[in-house]
């Protein structure tokens, strides 16, 4: 049979001699919270770009774009039945249509890592609004989410520069 090695770190421990003075660490140790405080909210010289204070800025933004895009989907694919239930004159072309919006939804949210895939979804919106020309809630819809995409856009804007 083996016997157990001791930890070294307890070992060493157990034969420190108890210190009667207790000494303060150093200031260099450990950073004063006003430190922080005070080096995390002074602004920016004016040469320099604005900290986010995100990890990964760009990766942030890319996924509020893709978020967005992707909800819209849903809420497209899932406004079909509502508007042919409720009175909605909306044919076969019309159904093609919200679905074929839907699936660009999807497909640019997945490209959002390209530049022009911004471009695509600005058209995208515009094109759910002419889509209200089949159904006005269509248009209710694009309203909103075109509200919803200009703000994306603000905060795309604001923390990339």
């Amino acid at each position: 049979m083996t016997s157990p090695t001791p930890d070294p770190v307890a070992s060493s421990a157990e034969q420190a001699p108890p210190s009667s003075d207790p000494v303060p660490p150093s200031s260099d140790s450990v950073p004063a919270a006003s430190d922080s405080a005070a080096s995390s909210s002074e602004p920016a010289a004016p040469g320099e770009p604005r900290q986010s204070g995100l990890r990964n800025p760009g990766a942030a933004v890319r996924g509020l774009g893709a978020g967005t895009l992707v909800l819209e989907a849903i809420v497209l694919l899932l406004a079909i039945q509502p508007i042919r239930v409720f009175g909605g004159n909306l044919s076969g072309w019309g159904i093609g249509v919200v679905v074929t919006l839907a699936v660009l939804c999807i497909l640019i949210a997945g490209v959002m890592k390209r530049r022009w895939a911004w471009t695509a979804g600005s058209v995208l919106q515009v094109l759910l609004l002419v889509s209200g020309l089949l159904h006005w809630s269509l248009a209710a819809v694009g309203l909103i989410f075109g509200a919803a995409w200009v703000y994306a856009t603000h905060v795309r804007r604001k923390i990339l520069g």
